[in-house]
């Protein structure tokens, strides 16, 4: 993503803006000073804890320095030495396992995916095992032909986990390069459909060891704090290997991105940026502070 547009979208939350009419006004970092950052940061979604962790940080900074830079870099401290690439197999298919809460966005962020593989030249195969909704299957087929894709489906209301085991199996057949499951949309509170997911995921290794290569949770950047809700309890029963961060594009405040990163370590690994097809790009952590930090 150029900083330009990433700067374009982050910037509609106007923290930046904020900040900076904070330090005109409070230009020595002193204990109301810190307190209405801290306001700030929360409000922009960051949390208690990764809004306290900044200002502690803070106070260590010479009280000379520029404040701004000061909160740039523990900003970025907490995005270090975390792998954003995308998991690859070279022994055989990679197996992609795509899970998220009822309309996030699972199904089109897969739409994307699939372009951006075969932008690379790689033959990929979609999953359809979101088999609770019918137009859920009629969807991915569609976002499959805009993307060059072939699809593995079964009949409405069939099991997800059998879909998934065909479609690992076909992918092999087929010397397929990457296979993206899609899944039903769930609360990540209901307990027996979490369920069903941890049995999707056994079915994928015991046909292809080490499958899924990754597991992407699609989260809502408008959400706030309750995106770091859901990827914690996605997290504990499934083990998330990367974010996918979607609705950047709307009136999100980016706050949650460094909760999910800073208490879960979960990297962000893509960031959906519009509706279309190719509005799906690599997070890039020193582009996000910068377009986070810089005003409007």
């Amino acid at each position: 993503m150029s900083p330009l547009r990433l700067r374009e979208l982050v910037s509609r939350n106007r923290l930046s803006n904020r900040l900076k009419s904070l330090i005109r006004t409070s230009p020595s970092i002193d204990g109301s000073f810190l307190e209405r950052l801290e306001e700030i940061l929360i409000e922009a979604d960051a949390g208690i804890k990764v809004s306290s962790r900044l200002l502690e940080g803070l106070r260590r900074k010479p009280a000379t320095g520029d404040i701004l830079d000061s909160l740039g870099e523990e900003m970025s401290n907490i995005f270090l030495g975390r792998n954003r690439e995308m998991a690859v197999d070279s022994a055989g298919p990679t197996v992609i396992l795509v899970v998220g809460v009822n309309g996030v966005g699972k199904t089109t962020t897969i739409g994307k995916l699939a372009s951006l593989f075969r932008k690379k030249e790689q033959k990929v195969l979609l999953a359809a095992s979101d088999t609770f909704r019918a137009a859920a299957i009629e969807q991915l087929e569609i976002w499959a032909k805009r993307a060059g894709a072939g699809v593995v489906k079964h009949s409405y209301g069939a099991s997800a986990s059998a879909v998934a085991f065909d479609a690992v199996e076909a992918s092999v057949a087929r010397g397929m390069d990457t296979l993206i499951i899609d899944t039903a949309g769930r609360l990540h509170t209901k307990v027996n459909l979490m369920e069903e997911l941890k049995k999707m995921k056994v079915v994928c290794g015991k046909k292809l060891p080490g499958a899924p290569h990754e597991i992407l949770l699609v989260l809502d950047a408008t959400t706030g704090q309750n995106a770091l809700t859901q990827a914690r309890l996605f997290h504990e029963a499934l083990g998330i290997t990367g974010v996918v961060l979607v609705k950047m594009d709307g009136t999100a405040k980016g706050g949650c991105v460094l909760a999910v990163e800073d208490e879960l370590g979960i990297p962000v690994k893509l960031v959906g940026t519009g509706e279309g097809l190719d509005d799906l790009e690599s997070f890039n952590p020193h582009e996000f502070v910068q377009a986070l930090l810089t005003p409007s």
